[in-house]
């Protein structure tokens, strides 16, 4: 065999340090710290794909406004519970002008970034009516968000949609549906990790049921307007971002500051919730919440518990940021655009080198170039894939730690830098001569 770029030993040594019993199950931050020392100890420069943070500038429209509200003194102020009006009214606008759906400013509230944002739905949706007591997941999806559940001592449910992809969603997510337990759906589009965009027709099914069965969609939006293959930059203008919004009254969009503005430091997000579930009554709410509509709880109750509200100048950032993108005069996709980029090469040399795309297709068309893709080598399993691509000086997570049932890693591009292409295609050349097919 040909000499790995990082010595086994050094590898092994720390994975057992780390007390890591099945490298399958290992989480982003023990791969992350592995690789972190792993390159320390052996002086080699990793490949970083683990880790799924925004690798480029913040947006400077939103960083110059928050600057000028600090300045103005707004630190000094509490904000509004319900949100910076400005805020909520660009958020508004930027629903219409790039979902293509009318959502009014009052239900447009912002959260500490989509982690508080999804926190505070649970809770919202969970006790809104005490027989449906589950979240159910339309999985791969973010882990977090089923730690959370656990935090809360929710009960949730998963499917992989692998296997059920355009119509036979239909009578999957309904076997779920059916139970009258479900009270939440959640999903990403684009999706982490596996990158597949829900089509159409699939956010028609989704939707449709949720009327039917009465369960609210939690769509998180997290990878806004992602999706490099059609142009979803122009505002007002279709084609429009795809939303289960257009099929169901019963959604909230989770909309993040995060990956789209690449302002993923000031914990800055937007809770859109529709104008007939905002103003619902359930009455295991007004039981609880003194009469209270569904979006008041929401904010009133469960916002103001966890936090008394967001970051009051980074609301400024957003607010302008949001207003600029409905200008025209801020066109964030084309920043975001290289993540894209990056995908394309990289996948390349995985492909090149006898790697397979797990998650390939979005039913008839191929998987979009984007934040995440999915790679599997025949033979190995993910845990096995996953140690044996550290050896190389390669770091990723395992599919199994986002509610996959498939064999393969989650690659995320936002860290590649221009020499490393390079030093990836050499080292996958060593990997496949190390693992004939």
């Amino acid at each position: 065999m040909k000499p790995t770029p990082i010595k086994r030993e050094i590898v092994d040594q720390l994975v057992n340090d780390l007390g890591i019993d099945d490298f399958a199950k290992a989480t982003i931050r023990e791969v992350k710290q592995v690789a972190a020392m792993a390159e320390k100890q052996s002086g080699v420069e990793f490949i970083k794909m683990e880790m799924g943070i925004p690798g480029l500038p913040a947006a400077k429209v939103g960083v110059d406004a928050q600057v000028k509200a600090l300045q103005d003194g707004i630190a000094h102020s509490y904000p509004d519970i319900q949100g910076l009006p400005e805020l909520k009214q660009q958020a508004s606008r930027f629903v219409k002008a790039f979902i293509g759906v009318d959502v009014k400013a009052e239900g447009c509230v912002p959260v500490c970034g989509s982690m508080q944002g999804t926190f505070a739905s649970f809770l919202t949706c969970s006790q809104a009516d005490r027989r449906r007591d589950t979240v159910l997941f339309i999985d791969p999806g973010f882990p977090v968000q089923k730690m959370q559940l656990q935090v809360q001592g929710v009960r949730y449910e998963t499917f992989d949609v692998y296997d059920y992809r355009g119509d036979r969603l239909q009578e999957k997510l309904g076997s779920y549906l059916k139970t009258g337990r479900i009270c939440a759906i959640v999903y990403s589009n684009p999706n982490n990790p596996a990158w597949i965009c829900l089509t159409e027709q699939e956010l028609q099914i989704i939707g449709q049921l949720a009327t039917q069965y009465d369960a609210i969609v939690m769509e998180d939006l997290a990878y806004f307007a992602m999706d490099f293959r059609q142009d979803l930059s122009v505002p007002f203008q279709p084609p429009y971002q795809p939303t289960v919004a257009r099929y169901t009254d019963n959604y909230m969009l989770l909309i993040s500051g995060s990956k789209a503005f690449s302002y993923a430091g000031e914990r800055i997000g937007v809770v859109c919730i529709s104008d007939v579930l905002f103003h619902r009554h359930y009455p295991d709410l007004a039981e609880r919440y003194e009469g209270l509509p569904f979006g008041l709880v929401f904010s009133t109750r469960m916002l103001y518990a966890l936090s008394s509200g967001t970051s009051h100048s980074a609301q400024y950032a957003m607010a302008a940021m949001m207003r600029a993108a409905c200008d025209g005069d801020y066109r964030f996709r084309d920043d975001i655009r290289v993540y894209g980029e990056r995908a394309h090469r990289l996948k390349e040399i995985f492909l090149r080198h006898g790697f397979h795309v797990v998650y390939d297709r979005d039913l008839d068309q191929p998987i979009a170039d984007g934040f995440y893709f999915t790679i599997g080598y025949r033979g190995l399993t993910s845990g096995e894939l996953a140690r044996e691509l550290m050896y190389y000086g390669v770091s990723a997570i395992c599919l199994i730690t986002t509610g996959s049932h498939q064999e393969g890693l989650r690659v995320c591009t936002s860290f590649i830098e221009d020499h490393q292409y390079a030093q990836l295609d050499e080292r996958m050349a060593a990997f496949a001569e190390n693992h004939p097919l």
